[in-house]
């Protein structure tokens, strides 16, 4: 084991294990139970080390269509949503039914991208899981696909499982996928493609090397969980990508082999309030800055004046998370805006004392101070 696994491995006292729906479910998408047992053992000895583990686990749908009988995965919501309403439960009872020889209780977290915008439902959130960690309780947590619609997704597990891993501040996120890690290329269509081991930071380059296929049941591929362990890493977290049909993997990389990709942690460990402005709350709208402006926030630790805006976008109010673009449209960061969008729009490109004459009022000279901002990226 090369010494920097070894030391992330070691110091990772609580774990964010995402299984995906193609590890858990037959070709035919029913569920596979000796894959929930085996992955139930490992998880069990992760629990004996000492280790405080909780599972993002995919599979409802997959499941529910086993159930229902049906070959091939609905594209439409109602018929999705029924799938997950009869694959949930049969779900949990396989994990139940497999954690029970240990002792170890199960619990149920369904969740919408809707627990994570609204600041005392993601609180309460990781309230609860830390709680289950004190009575040796496994939280297995899905996205709640019965209520789910488009404006309220994650888009897939694979985000739910990072928002989670930043949520509780677990230093190590495990995905669990049907491939081997990251490769050079994409092996579907490169025969030389070739594992990579380490990666130091998930840049552009890197979002490149993700091929565009997608498993038959899931709804993520590659790119989705590139993206995924950027968004953990970027807020001080590690993540190894591996194949979770492999017998034992778990058991594998805490054992030291040399199993899937490992993405480094930023160097940076965010606060827990950083961590929900910056990757968990959805932007309501966007704030348009000009090249100078961009530079002053994203390089120079400034707060953010009126006259670096050039445009905003959306509609918003006072308060509300908000992206930090450049003139392309491309997001940099998000920050608290202490104006309006319309109000914004008004004082946009002008100084901070001229704030009063357009206004009638000054309630702050910064449209975002620097103590609610994040960069979530440089220029």
């Amino acid at each position: 084991m090369d010494a920097e696994r070894k030391e992330i491995l070691k110091n990772a006292e609580t774990i964010v294990i995402k299984v995906g729906t193609n590890v858990l479910t037959r070709a035919d998408g029913t569920l596979e139970p000796n894959q929930v047992h085996s992955l139930a053992d490992q998880i069990f000895r992760l629990k004996q080390a000492g280790k405080k583990v909780a599972l993002v686990s995919s599979g409802a749908i997959g499941a529910g269509m086993g159930r229902l009988g049906l070959k091939q995965r609905p594209t439409d919501l109602r018929h999705l949503q029924a799938c997950a309403a009869v694959g949930q439960s049969f779900l949990m009872r396989a994990y139940e039914d497999s954690l029970a020889r240990y002792g170890i209780p199960t619990a149920q977290i369904l969740l919408t991208a809707g627990d994570f915008d609204n600041r005392t439902r993601y609180l309460n959130v990781r309230n609860t899981i830390l709680t289950l960690f004190e009575s040796n309780c496994l939280p297995i947590i899905n996205e709640n696909d019965t209520i789910s619609v488009a404006e309220i997704r994650f888009g897939d597990n694979d985000t739910l499982a990072a928002l989670v891993t930043n949520l509780i501040q677990a230093p190590l996120l495990i995905l669990l996928t049907v491939v081997d890690g990251l490769y050079s290329a994409d092996p579907n269509t490169n025969p030389t493609a070739s594992l990579v081991h380490t990666v130091k930071q998930i840049n552009k380059d890197v979002l490149e090397k993700a091929g565009v296929t997608k498993s038959s049941l899931g709804s993520g591929g590659m790119k989705s969980k590139l993206k995924a362990a950027r968004l953990a890493t970027m807020a001080g977290e590690s993540v190894i990508m591996a194949n979770g049909s492999i017998p034992g993997v778990l058991d594998s990389i805490f054992a030291g082999e040399l199993i899937g990709t490992l993405f480094l942690a930023a160097e940076q460990n965010m606060t827990a309030w950083k961590r929900w402005l910056g990757w968990a709350a959805r932007p309501q709208g966007k704030i348009i800055l000009d090249a100078g402006a961009l530079v002053a926030l994203c390089s120079k630790g400034k707060s953010l004046l009126p006259i670096g805006v050039a445009s905003v976008s959306g509609t918003f109010h006072k308060g509300a998370v908000v992206s930090i673009c450049n003139l392309e449209g491309e997001e940099y960061g998000r920050g608290l805006s202490n104006y309006s969008a319309t109000d914004i729009a008004k004082i946009a490109g002008k100084k901070s004392d001229k704030i009063i004459e357009l206004l009638g009022i000054l309630p702050y000279e910064e449209v975002i101070h620097r103590d609610n901002l994040v960069i979530i990226d440089h220029p």
